[in-house]
């Protein structure tokens, strides 16, 4: 596959999720064409009608969609958000029983209306359903992935650049294992610009050196937890997380569509990965057109090797419940 110039991406879930990925898809000229997709016909044709009212200022993209799912047919990509909403102290765990029910009806109608495309799956908890999409789906593992830690890392990466006093795209720094509470960074990778944040935190002559802030043990766990529970605060305050997920959705759609073979922390299917098979967690991925094309062995600390084993044996725990093999 290559890039695609008349792409057509489906969105499923008309919810704050899903239009928000549709807003930052027109707004980033993430697809050729947009097509949202809900159950219920009145809320998302007034999304559609909302989203088109602003096409003047999108470029060449366009928009669509209703309540037939044969709207979808013949889509480039597909991402999935449409499911049960999280709710206050919930964990992205407690929803699962509930979303794989959803999917395993879903799968194979949306199958057979794009039977050739890529499969995103953004709804909670992504690698759990991620896990079941593959397994109702019957596709290669290749063309069914979750959003991962994308907008986890994207977080991460926020915190510290306000930290040291650099732009974002400056920090190269990664959350991995669930999309959920066992998520944890890669510390030992994390650098700002060419520098890594153990010889960051090794520059004791003084607190602030050449402009680099002096870290602490302490500190990094701080950063970790507020990474962690970022998305519960959102939550409490407005109901749902939806901006940064529509923006980060819409980014991993692009190095699909446009056949990037950008290095994302997508969640997928994994195959004696640092030990760890039969479970979707999020690594450093190589994404193109074929959605994933590689995944990276990254190295790992022994805690991050134990960390990464905890988060696996967490989502094997779950799969378990829900009788998925």
């Amino acid at each position: 596959m290559s890039a695609i110039e008349n792409s057509k991406l489906a969105i499923i879930g008309a919810g704050a999720v899903g239009t928000s990925l549709a807003y930052a898809s027109l707004i980033r000229q993430s697809a050729r064409e947009v097509v949202l997709y809900d159950i219920n016909e009145p809320k998302v044709e007034a999304e559609v009608l909302d989203l088109a009212h602003g096409t003047q200022f999108t470029g060449a993209s366009c928009v669509s969609g209703g309540a037939d799912l044969d709207m979808i047919t013949d889509a480039n990509m597909v991402v999935i958000t449409a499911g049960a909403r999280q709710h206050p102290g919930q964990s992205r765990l407690e929803m699962s029983g509930v979303n794989v029910g959803i999917l395993r009806e879903l799968m194979p109608k949306l199958i057979k209306r794009a039977p050739d495309a890529v499969y995103m799956i953004v709804t909670n908890p992504c690698d759990i359903l991620t896990y079941a999409a593959l397994h109702f789906s019957g596709l290669p593992s290749s063309r069914v992935f979750g959003s991962g830690t994308v907008l986890d890392s994207s977080r991460l990466r926020w915190l510290l650049a306000h930290r040291v006093g650099v732009a974002i795209a400056n920090v190269h720094a990664t959350i991995v294992g669930e999309h959920g509470d066992s998520e944890f960074p890669l510390w030992s990778q994390a650098r700002v610009g060419p520098i890594s944040l153990d010889q960051w935190v090794a520059d004791d002559i003084s607190p602030v050196t050449n402009g680099r802030a002096k870290f602490s043990e302490a500190e990094f766990a701080a950063i970790t937890e507020d990474v962690k529970t970022a998305a519960y605060r959102v939550i409490a305050g407005k109901g749902a997380t939806n901006y940064a997920i529509g923006l980060s959705g819409a980014r991993i759609v692009e190095a699909v569509l446009r056949d990037e073979g950008a290095v994302l922390p997508i969640s997928s299917v994994l195959t004696d990965y640092r030990g760890v098979s039969n479970v979707a967690l999020s690594v450093p991925t190589v994404v193109n057109a074929e959605g994933v094309s590689q995944v990276i062995e990254v190295p790992f600390s022994d805690s991050e090797q134990a960390l990464f084993q905890h988060s696996a044996d967490t989502l094997r725990a779950t799969l378990d419940t829900l009788g998925l093999k």
